[in-house]
C-alpha cells in the first residue's frame, strides 16, 4: 500500500571511495518498498546541462580548469538541480536521495581548492535559492582508504580523484567541521563499517524522520 508522506531531502556526502553511491541505491530500495515515492539523482549531474557539466569538470582531456572556474561550473550544475528536479520533486510529496550536494562544493572547493568555506557556500546558497537537505548522511572515509576503494581492479580516477592525499584530508576535516557544527542536520558514519549495518542506520534514521513530518501534517 502507498504511503502519503510529505517530501523529504536526503544528501549523502563524503570523500571519493566512501561508499555513497551504494548507500544511495540502498536506501533507495528499502523506502521504495515501503510504499514511498523516490527520486534518486546525483551532482553533478541530474539534468542534461547538469550531466554536460559533469563530464566538462570531472573527465581528463578538458584542459586546465582553475579553481574559481571549476566552483562556478559546479554551482550551475547544481542550479539547474535544484531548480529543475529537486523542488519539483519535493512538492509532490518525494523522497529525495542525492549523491553529493553544497557540502561537497565548500570541502572540494573551498577546502580542497583553498577558495574559503565560506565563500563557496554562499555562492552555492544563492545557487540553490537556499534550499538544504532534512538530513545529510556523512560517510566518513580515510583518504587512503578512499583511494584503494575507488581503484580496486581496473577503476581510473577521475579529474578530482586523481588529486593528492593532501587535497582529500582536507576535503575530509572540512566535511566532517560541517558536521559539528550543525549535529542534529547530520548523521556521519564511518564508511568502514559492513554495508548491511550502514543501510539499516541509515533507513532507521530516515523512518524517524518521516514519523516525525507525517505526525507534523496532521492536523
Amino acid at each position: 500500500m502507498s504511503i502519503q508522506s510529505p517530501g523529504l531531502f536526503i544528501a549523502f556526502e563524503g570523500g571519493d571511495g566512501a561508499g555513497k553511491s551504494t548507500q544511495a541505491a540502498q536506501l533507495a530500495a528499502a523506502l521504495e518498498s515501503l510504499g514511498l515515492s523516490v527520486l534518486r539523482t546525483r551532482e553533478p549531474g541530474g539534468t542534461p546541462i547538469g550531466e554536460k557539466l559533469r563530464s566538462l569538470v570531472l573527465d581528463h582531456g578538458h584542459g586546465t580548469i582553475d579553481a574559481r572556474t571549476e566552483a562556478l561550473m559546479f554551482a550551475a550544475s547544481r542550479a539547474a538541480h535544484a531548480s529543475q528536479i529537486i523542488r519539483p520533486a519535493l512538492a509532490e510529496g518525494k523522497v529525495v536521495i542525492t549523491d553529493r550536494y553544497i557540502d561537497s562544493s565548500v570541502a572540494y572547493q573551498g577546502a580542497g581548492r583553498d577558495l574559503g568555506t565560506d565563500g563557496v557556500r554562499t555562492l552555492n546558497e544563492w545557487a540553490t535559492e537556499g534550499l538544504l537537505p532534512d538530513l545529510t548522511v556523512l560517510l566518513d572515509v580515510d583518504p587512503l582508504q578512499g583511494r584503494e576503494r575507488r581503484t580496486a581492479g581496473d577503476a581510473a580516477e577521475d579529474r578530482l580523484e586523481s588529486e593528492p592525499d593532501a587535497f582529500h584530508a582536507r576535503i575530509r576535516a572540512a566535511f566532517l567541521a560541517l558536521a559539528e557544527a550543525r549535529p542534529t542536520a547530520y548523521l556521519v558514519l564511518p564508511a568502514k563499517s559492513p554495508i548491511d549495518e550502514l543501510a539499516a542506520r541509515i533507513l532507521e534514521r530516515v523512518q524517524s524522520l518521516l514519523a516525525e513530518r507525517l505526525v507534523g501534517e496532521r492536523p
